[in-house]
């Protein structure tokens, strides 16, 4: 009896000891220099966020974040982690900042606060070059197979609001315009930027429905409850755009699709 009373006391002291180890270790992974701003975002989405001839992080949403880091007086430190990760890794404080095109929605105001919108789209449609299709709900037929990348805003909607097609996830932008291209899926759901471009590489087989019929904006994700960071970002996204600072990076990035939204009449995106 008095084995099985000390062998019980001292399997609970093992684990407590074990279990100060681990919070022990898992506060340091998370020790970070606070003069270092990291931000999250998905290199694979240009022209705001990709990579150069080198390796090297590029793109407007990388100027932006170079710009902001300089302004708060801190050494900028670029992670590239999957779309779906990002909110996950702000939430758990392995980076300061998401700077990745990522719409503003209620659903995910829920679990991270967000910056003032900096940029404002919609979705839009990629289909067939001989679809019939001009409206969202011509799209939403049995037979018809519908691509989305996981964990955007057109995966969400396409999830909520199309009960007939078929939804197919994709990881990435490039392989579900392909599918489109190709005529293995009728349709493609993503942002009216992306839309456009894809278009563009896709031209002889594809058609774009540009007239977005959801519309959107993009801000910064901020951890909740870090109210002087994120009044820091707004105060940095006010003066940027006032000095010019958009403007710039249209001219330097977009400069195709400002002559091309401007004579279809749809409004610029800064």
């Amino acid at each position: 009896m008095e084995r099985k009373f000390l062998e019980s006391y001292f399997t609970r002291i093992s684990l407590l000891v074990l279990s100060i180890g681990v919070v022990f270790l898992t506060g340091c992974s998370q020790e970070r220099d606070s003069q270092i701003l990291v931000v999250g975002m998905e290199l694979s989405y240009p022209p705001f966020e990709m990579t150069d001839e080198n390796n090297q992080p590029t793109g407007i949403s990388v100027e932006m974040a170079e710009a902001l880091a300089e302004r708060l007086g801190k050494t900028l430190r670029i992670e590239n982690i999957p779309f779906a990760g990002l909110i996950p890794a702000l939430k758990t404080g392995n980076i300061d900042l998401i700077i990745s095109s990522m719409t503003r929605t209620e659903e995910r105001a829920q679990s991270i606060s967000f910056s003032d919108p900096y940029l404002h789209t919609g979705l839009c449609v990629l289909v067939s070059k001989n679809s019939d299709a001009n409206l969202i709900t011509d799209i939403d037929r049995p037979g018809f197979k519908i691509a989305v990348k996981q964990g955007t805003t057109g995966h969400i909607y396409a999830n909520a609001n199309l009960t007939n097609a078929e939804v197919l996830l994709f990881d990435k932008e490039g392989a579900a315009a392909l599918e489109v291209a190709q005529g293995k899926v009728d349709a493609f759901i993503y942002d009216q930027i992306s839309i456009y471009l894809n278009w563009k590489k896709h031209s002889d087989t594809t058609r774009p429905l540009l007239n977005p019929f959801k519309h959107e904006s993009w801000a910064i994700g901020v951890q909740k409850g870090n109210e002087e960071l994120r009044s820091q970002v707004n105060q940095f996204l006010a003066d940027y755009k006032v000095n010019g600072g958009f403007d710039k990076l249209g001219d330097k990035y977009l400069s195709e699709q400002k002559r091309a939204f401007k004579e279809l009449g749809f409004p610029f995106f800064f």
